[in-house]
């Protein structure tokens, strides 16, 4: 008996290959219907396995699926076997395969299900379908069940290129009663190319949209007046600067002293003294330095590969990269500590190494305890939690290791233009708008600015029914974003210096950093205003990984406001004669 289970778990293992990765089939060959989800409408994250609402499973012999990816898992991702027996080019005529007994338990299921607009994923061949479970009369009394799919299924060659479910037999539900499920299967010639057979799941209309392109347009135009406004005014007053530090240069000591002294290189001799909490600043910039590489890098690799047709892909690349590129956490975060006097070195990798994972981390666990109370699908398995806690320790740490003492001993050396002096200078009264504060709430404003609408695509292609493809305008919407964010940074901490105040280092990160506020006050209206979302799930998913997002957004500014403005500060005093 042994050898024959055997032999049959083989068949179906090579059933399910063919089904999901060759994508090639001979004549009358299965094809493999999973069953995925089913979940509210409204509430695209609170899914729950298929058969978990009492649906019954077709007669052919159950085939198990595996989470292919780390991504597939992460997802909620749950294929099950829909027991249909489906073969390639084979119609099949309506054909009763099981039969639900509608107990009282059974019918309250359904009509909570109806109620709350609950619909269900299928796959064929990986491409995916959604249909609904069923529908209320106008008075809401009386609710029905679609028992007959309907599939119809395109091929070109020995590949399947589309796939169209339509519900039909419309059955009130009645408690006691049973209630016969059907199929029926129709094949059709498609001229459809395999390569392109995803096409028909993307919104051109919406992602194309002349708002999108006039968006881009207009941000553009933002960083082009930015820049030059930025320029002519540096420049401008720079060249000022320079002038009147030459001529006093030129005066005697009395007249020096007598003369006004003020403006950025009265604070030459602290510009450069390490920020306060060195250790966990320097986490920081290398954190943001990392997520900057893993964004251009998966934006770079969505551009190039279609990975909206592969379940879970974006999710697993993401995760890949971001491993991949600790180095350059380890190296930013590790060379400016060490540039900074720190001699807790181990402390601050550790702390880098660990920052975003944690955060993440942190708030995946507290969603999963909900997600685990509300049986839902976005439960992660024990065995991905292990697997995600061994990224971090043997792959993501190592690196990391690597990329500090790289950094310490390439560009961990202190090479400043100008000495520090022993006793930090006091810092003069100054008006309430060039405050620390006022410049860190003002400064998120514009680089918000530049990219609001695309959050706008961004969030409802993730919280929605949209699949996002237009990575090319996500590029340019990056690139907009950073040079938007050096400029303000930069025009921020001129003002800063300019009033004799040298903790810049902390208010370039922070005033860039700002527009994470901005992006989750957005999320705010996005979430009452764009959304029908409702239940403590969904809302605590929602608001918990945006706040994710938001933070890693707001690091990755940080850091990129942070660096534009190192090297403009150290432009700066290194072309001043400094006695």
């Amino acid at each position: 008996m042994r050898p024959q289970r055997l032999l049959l778990l083989c068949l179906y293992v090579l059933y399910a290959r063919a089904d999901e990765h060759e994508h090639t089939y001979d004549d009358k060959e299965e094809v493999v219907l999973w069953m995925n989800t089913v979940g509210p409408y409204h509430n695209r994250q609170e899914t729950y396995k298929y058969f978990s609402l009492p649906f019954c499973v077709g007669s052919k012999k159950s085939i198990s699926h595996y989470h292919e990816t780390l991504g597939e898992a992460l997802q909620g991702v749950e294929l099950e076997f829909s027991g249909l027996d489906i073969k390639f080019k084979d119609d099949v005529m309506q054909t009763s395969y099981c039969e639900i007994d509608l107990t009282k338990g059974k019918k309250d299921a359904f009509v909570y299900a109806i109620k709350n607009h609950y619909w269900y994923q299928m796959y064929i061949d990986d491409l995916p379908i959604w249909g609904i479970v069923g529908e209320a009369d106008e008075n809401g009394e009386d609710y029905y069940l679609w028992t007959y799919k309907k599939l119809e299924i395109g091929y070109n060659g020995n590949r399947i290129v589309d796939v169209n479910l339509t519900s039909e037999g419309k059955v009130k539900l009645v408690p006691n009663t049973k209630v016969q499920m059907s199929y029926s299967v129709k094949w059709k010639k498609s001229d459809v190319r395999f390569e392109d057979r995803f096409d028909k799941y993307l919104d051109p209309s919406f992602f194309q949209h002349r708002i999108h392109w006039f968006s881009i347009f207009n941000s553009f135009m933002m960083v082009i007046f930015l820049v030059g406004l930025v320029s002519m005014i540096l420049m401008r007053t720079l060249r000022k600067d320079y002038a009147r530090y030459s001529k006093e240069e030129e005066m005697d000591d009395m007249d020096r002293d007598l003369g006004d002294e003020y403006g950025w290189k009265q604070v030459h001799g602290d510009v450069f003294r390490p920020s306060s909490h060195p250790l966990m600043f320097s986490s920081l910039i290398g954190s943001g330095c990392q997520i900057f590489a893993v964004s251009l890098i998966v934006i770079i690799v969505a551009m190039i590969e279609d990975l909206y047709t592969e379940r879970g892909s974006m999710l697993s690349t993401a995760i890949f990269v971001y491993a991949a590129t600790s180095p350059v956490n380890g190296y930013f975060g590790g060379s400016l500590y060490a540039r900074q006097g720190g001699r807790r070195w181990i402390k601050q990798m550790f702390i880098g190494a660990f920052l975003i994972p944690a955060m993440v981390c942190g708030t995946a666990f507290f969603i999963n305890f909900i997600a685990i109370y509300y049986h839902a699908s976005r439960a992660i398995p024990f065995g991905t939690m292990v697997a995600v806690c061994c990224i971090c320790f043997f792959v993501i740490l190592p690196l990391n290791l690597v990329g500090t003492i790289l950094g310490r001993n390439l560009a961990g050396q202190p090479n400043f233009p100008c000495r520090v002096n022993a006793v930090p200078r006091p810092i003069p009264e100054k008006k309430w708008f060039m405050e620390p504060a006022v410049i860190v709430c003002l400064g998120g404003i514009l680089p918000f600015g530049s990219i609001f609408i695309e959050m706008y695509f961004i969030f409802t292609s993730f919280w929605a029914y949209k699949i996002y493809y237009v990575y090319g305008f996500m590029m340019l919407v990056l690139v907009i974003l950073c040079i938007v964010t050096v400029c303000v940074t930069i025009v921020c901490t001129y003002f800063l210096l300019n009033a004799e105040d040298y903790r810049w280092q902390w208010t370039s990160f922070l005033s860039a950093a700002s527009t994470a506020i901005y992006v989750y006050m957005y999320s705010f209206y996005y979430y009452f205003f764009k959304t029908k979302m409702y239940g403590l799930f969904q809302t605590s998913f929602y608001f918990g990984y945006m706040a994710v997002f938001s933070t890693a957004l707001g690091i990755m500014c940080g850091a990129i406001g942070y660096m534009g403005t190192s090297a403009f500060v150290r432009k700066i005093y290194t072309n001043v004669k400094i006695d």
